[in-house]
């Protein structure tokens, strides 16, 4: 383990956006979408600041978690389990299965890693 204040901020700087998402926006784009892509970078940045996990592997890591969510919803694991009635957790963990999720769960990763190499080759200090 380790600790990386810098992508610990990015991290709790994505948390605040995507809660000002779920309580705010109601539209067809950003909340799904955006909110998605936005999540894995919030995973990945938390990985990043927690574990002396590499970029790429930190990505697959993030993109594995929404996956595995995703197919969550998919299967109805909080009906399963008894928890749908617990609205936070249907926020967290989504209700629906879409498959377009899982192309933004896929250009959020890709995304993660072009942030976190391009701060990398300006040794930008600040993200370490």
């Amino acid at each position: 383990m380790t600790f990386r204040p810098g992508y610990a901020i990015a991290a709790l700087a994505l948390l605040a956006v995507e809660l000002l998402i779920a309580l705010f926006v109601k539209d067809s784009f950003v909340r799904p979408y955006l909110g998605d892509v936005l999540a894995v970078i919030l995973v990945f940045m938390a990985i990043r600041a927690m574990f002396a996990a590499g970029p790429w592997t930190a990505a697959a890591i993030a993109l594995s978690v929404a996956v595995v969510i995703e197919l969550g919803q998919l299967v109805g694991i909080l009906h399963i389990l008894g928890l749908a009635h617990h609205q936070w957790l249907r926020v967290v963990l989504g209700t629906g299965f879409d498959v377009r999720d899982l192309l933004a769960y896929a250009i959020g990763a890709l995304i993660a890693v072009g942030v976190d190499r391009q701060m990398m080759a300006r040794n930008v200090s600040a993200i370490e």
